[in-house]
């Protein structure tokens, strides 16, 4: 029994910003950060997720150093891992694809898989509606980020936002996203309306970051604004959000409150813009400790 398994693409990315001076490429996706968030609090979690022959033995081993059961993982002959060029200006940020792994399909998601949480986070439409009907029968907690559902890329790969609304809304107990993709879902302006709008297609929990202006949570018909904690410095923001999602769902799993459970969200979002790539999570004694002050400012 796994308490939290994420389904989605690893990938690797290229990162640049005018804070780092020299650009290499690091592991990325929702995998990757949201698992290793998670098992800084104890929980036991996996991935689903398939990959190229171009994903380094290195991030294997490393992966499973820290924790991540990697019996979900796929390496597919011929093709490439996918992979991301992402370039940060004033906060704004430019995502090209520059090579993208096969879909995962409901094969790909074992019979036998158990777990207390189940994250569909799709990064270039990896996921069905068919994938995530099998891992509703799965898991009591169903989560869903949908970024990837509301990418479209041109020919060059340049990734524009696009409307999307599915039937699957209809599964999940808890949805996270940014303010814009939340907008693509629902096609609403207002937050607030669109937030509730998620609710009522039957998700208990809905959750929307919005970087350092902190995120919003609804949960039990009230809305709460969670305040960003102040890291350090912020060198890159990649992973953020799902470091966010990974933490609250560790501490959900332990039937916190939402509103805690969301402040060590915040906590460990905080570590992770302070290195580049998936270098820096805290520990939990830090996570906790910056959760505190979070929470004191409610």
């Amino acid at each position: 029994m796994f308490d939290l398994v994420t389904v989605g693409h690893f990938c690797l990315d290229l990162i640049t910003s005018p804070k780092i001076t020299r650009s290499k490429q690091t592991l990325g996706g929702p995998p990757t950060y949201v698992s290793l968030a998670a098992r800084k609090l104890n929980a036991k979690v996996s991935v689903i997720s398939k990959v190229g022959e171009d994903f380094s033995d290195r991030y294997i081993a490393w992966l499973k150093a820290k924790g991540v059961d990697l019996s979900g993982l796929k390496r597919v002959k011929g093709v490439s891992t996918t992979r991301f060029t992402l370039e940060y200006s004033n906060w704004k940020r430019r995502l090209q694809l520059k090579s993208q792994a096969p879909p995962i399909l409901p094969e790909d998601v074992p019979n036998s898989l158990q777990a207390k949480a189940i994250h569909m986070a799709p990064i270039a439409n990896e996921l069905s509606r068919n994938v995530a009907d099998k891992l509703r029968t799965l898991t009591d907690t169903l989560s869903l980020d949908p970024q990837g559902f509301v990418r479209e890329f041109d020919t060059e790969g340049n990734m524009h936002l696009k409307r999307w609304e599915d039937k699957l809304l209809g599964k999940i107990d808890l949805y996270k996203s940014s303010s814009s993709e939340i907008r693509m879902v629902t096609g609403l302006a207002d937050l607030k309306l669109a937030m509730e709008k998620i609710h009522d297609y039957g998700a208990k929990i809905v959750i929307v970051t919005r970087g350092m202006k902190g995120s919003k949570l609804l949960f039990e018909g009230r809305l709460y604004n969670i305040p960003a904690y102040k890291p350090r410095v912020i060198l890159d923001p990649t992973g953020a959000g799902d470091a966010f999602i990974g933490a609250f769902i560790a501490e959900y799993l332990n039937r916190k409150d939402p509103v805690w459970c969301a402040c060590v969200g915040s906590a460990s979002a905080s570590f992770v813009v302070e290195g580049l790539g998936p270098r820096v999570f805290g520990e939990k004694k830090e996570i906790y400790a910056r959760a505190t002050e979070t929470y004191r400012k409610m």
